[in-house]
């Protein structure tokens, strides 16, 4: 029964923006997928990740020339990528890291 509930709450506690605050855009020229309303940027990617149910998670890969390791920011389902890009940018800058997000 706690499984249940746990998912129920999940539900009800995460209210992601529908539709989302973005537009994923390809460029004409390379294909690079970009999000519509922020200039591209050289050591960013924006890619469509599949899941097992068959839908498409959108994720963000900013590399930093200096970095040593590379963090995963899982960020849950009330926010997106739109909303997240300026935090991603900064910690990716000042922690000196890749960062997934």
């Amino acid at each position: 029964m706690g499984g249940v509930t746990s998912s129920m709450a999940s539900k009800l506690a995460f209210f992601p923006p529908n539709p989302p605050s973005y537009k994923l855009v390809a460029d004409e020229m390379t294909s690079l997928l970009l999000l519509s309303s922020f200039p591209h940027r050289e050591n960013m990617e924006i890619l469509q990740l599949p899941t097992r149910k068959g839908t498409e998670v959108v994720a963000m890969y900013i590399r930093h020339p200096m970095a040593t390791s590379t963090m995963l920011y899982s960020h849950g389902n009330a926010a997106d990528l739109d909303q997240m890009y300026e935090l991603f940018v900064e910690l990716s800058i000042h922690l000196r890291v890749n960062l997934m997000g």
